[in-house]
């Protein structure tokens, strides 16, 4: 089984184009250039439009920060730390007010594939029923399916063959959110599962 870990801070960070923000680019698969998928942390700066992902499935959620309001399609949305993910499609028109300063927020974009991204609970189990998958760890902790010790608070641990079961066990009991699981297969295996 393939895994990979990727640490926030290891990542040269990407400045926007309208410069509201930062972006680090985590992963792409299968290439960067022509991605189907995509996770990304984001430093948000500045309100202002997000960029438009024509075909895209977006997942969004607030990691540090006092949240956001996106509006997509003319609704608003109100986004904290403790919120669900919102999923949007990169088709719409989406703006950003960040409610008290700069947040720092979690991306997961899919083209061509299903899938989302789920907050995931100390300890409890998670069956990803997809091809690829992997975790978002918002606190130190240990993954069930990963050998070599512990996960780092900001680091995604990605499986390119996803395992049956996961689980993610926090160093430090009592903490709120300990991070996010992500899913994601092609069109065309999914059409077969």
């Amino acid at each position: 089984m393939s895994v990979r870990m990727i640490r926030v801070d290891e990542v040269a960070a990407q400045r926007w184009r309208n410069g509201g923000g930062l972006t680090r680019e985590l992963l792409t698969w299968p290439r960067a250039e022509a991605w189907r998928l995509r996770v990304s942390v984001a430093d948000v700066e500045a309100d202002g439009p997000f960029s438009s992902f024509p075909s895209v499935e977006r997942w969004f959620t607030v990691l540090d920060g006092n949240g956001v309001e996106l509006t997509v399609a003319g609704t608003a949305h109100r986004l904290t730390a403790d919120s669900a993910p919102l999923h949007f499609s990169g088709d719409e028109s989406t703006t950003c007010r960040l409610l008290d300063g700069p947040t720092r927020d979690l991306n997961l974009m899919l083209r061509g594939m299903r899938g989302g991204m789920f907050v995931a609970s100390a300890g409890q189990p998670w069956r990803p029923r997809a091809a690829k998958c992997g975790l978002f760890a918002a606190v130190a902790g240990r993954c069930s399916a990963a050998t070599g010790g512990v996960v780092p608070a900001g680091s995604l641990l990605w499986f390119d063959q996803a395992p049956a079961s996961l689980s993610f066990e926090p160093l430090e009991a009592g903490a709120a959110a300990v991070g996010w699981w992500l899913a994601a297969t092609p069109q065309e295996q999914a059409a077969w599962a």
